[in-house]
């Protein structure tokens, strides 16, 4: 049984692009409905910087995945989205337009890129700790849980100088590594309440068809219908990704074979994680 899994925000672009007609394609597209083009880095008031850029990129390259399966006849039984990967899930799963998903993901990260002229944010990777010891750290310096990767693998978000503050005392509680990232504002926490009423005008500018696969979301593992989908954008950007939960439930849903559509291989490095850690309990 195969899962399409559509990954989060990359870190980075690759260094080297498709270059086939599909990916042609996709290009004009997001020039066209997200005022951004991913080869050239540019926007529609000039180069385009971080995060915006990224997320773009980002859907970008997995609605490209997806054609790319879909032309070689691979489909899936079963969606899953991780973060920003809701937007290309969406589409994938025919719930909008491909053109849409690009202008929602637009939209959005321009709305986070304007919260972010007026504070500094961050996100935090800790590698090693557990989630209590975890919890204490950001508790510590008020800042939040953002994702759930592994059972050592973990995001926290929240003001710049505070997540750093939290990296510093997550290694001096032992964390492998703990590593910060500026972003533009503090994905999957609470404060992201701040813009709730203009996401709310956002996704209320579309209409979500049924999704023709299934499509698990990442909170709480429940299948989305069409109605459900605009108030789970909402509510994935004020809650922490679940992300071993996920996999965890897609596993008993009989899900035996994973593909992560998009740049990278994080995705598919969490599922490894997770197995090695389940085949030790």
């Amino acid at each position: 049984m195969n899962c399409f899994m559509f990954p989060g925000q990359p870190l980075s672009r690759s260094d080297r692009l498709p270059e086939d007609a599909g990916w042609c394609q996709v290009v004009e597209l997001c020039r066209r409905h997200a005022g951004f083009d991913p080869e050239s880095w540019r926007g529609e008031e000039g180069e385009c910087g971080g995060n915006v850029a990224l997320q773009l990129y980002g859907v970008a390259m997995s609605l490209y995945g997806a054609r790319l399966l879909a032309q070689k006849g691979v489909k899936p039984r079963i969606v899953a989205e991780h973060s920003m990967g809701i937007y290309a899930a969406l589409a994938c799963c025919g719930v909008v337009a491909e053109e849409a998903a690009l202008e929602i993901a637009s939209r959005v990260g321009r709305a986070m890129a304007r919260m972010g002229r007026t504070r500094r944010y961050a996100l935090g990777c800790v590698v090693g700790l557990t989630m209590e010891p975890l919890l204490v750290v950001a508790e510590n310096h008020g800042v939040y849980l953002a994702n759930r990767n592994t059972d050592r693998h973990f995001l926290l978000s929240g003001e710049r100088g505070r997540i750093e503050a939290a990296m510093a005392e997550a290694v001096a509680s032992g964390a492998f590594s703990a590593r910060s990232f500026p972003c533009d504002a503090p994905l999957h926490t609470p404060l992201m309440a701040e813009l709730e009423p203009e996401l709310r005008e956002v996704f209320a500018d579309y209409r979500y068809q049924e999704p023709v696969i299934p499509l698990m979301n990442h909170i709480d593992q429940e299948l989305l219908t069409g109605a459900e989908i605009a108030e789970f954008m909402l509510r994935e950007l004020r809650l922490p990704v679940q992300w071993e939960q996920s996999y965890r439930a897609l596993r008993r849903a009989g899900v035996n074979h994973f593909l992560e559509v998009g740049g990278g291989d994080s995705l598919k490095k969490y599922n490894r994680w997770i197995d090695s850690q389940s085949s030790r309990s």
